[in-house]
């Protein structure tokens, strides 16, 4: 018999999935607000017309919310969205512990070094 290997997920299952970091976590916000559109369509006892005439979209656009094609929704329009259902949107950022960033002095650094090789 075969033995499974078991691997730990992260937070984020688009990461796990192998989208780089940045599409990840858009991906992430994306479907956060989309979940959160499709509660407050189910709980709203709204048909899709009058759901999408509210969110300012058509109802075939709505229809494909509802199925879930997160790759034709900008983060933008979600927002949009969320906030024409009567909804808060919040972001919290945070530091990753666990990911090296360059400090802006040596950034600088090097951009000032760039164009003095220029000139």
């Amino acid at each position: 018999m075969t033995e499974l290997k078991i691997t730990k997920g992260s937070a984020n299952v688009f990461e796990d999935l192998g989208f780089d970091v940045q599409e990840s976590q858009n991906l992430l916000l994306r479907s956060q607000t989309m979940i959160a559109l499709v509660q407050w369509f189910d709980a709203s006892g709204m048909t899709q017309a009058t759901a999408a005439k509210t969110l300012g979209i058509t109802q075939p656009r709505f229809n494909q919310l509802l199925k879930g094609k997160i790759e034709i929704f900008s983060l933008d329009a979600l927002v949009n969205m969320v906030t024409s259902a009567g909804m808060r949107v919040g972001l919290s950022i945070r530091p990753i512990t666990s990911v090296k960033v360059r400090s802006a002095t040596t950034h600088k650094t090097t951009q000032t070094a760039k164009r003095r090789l220029r000139a």
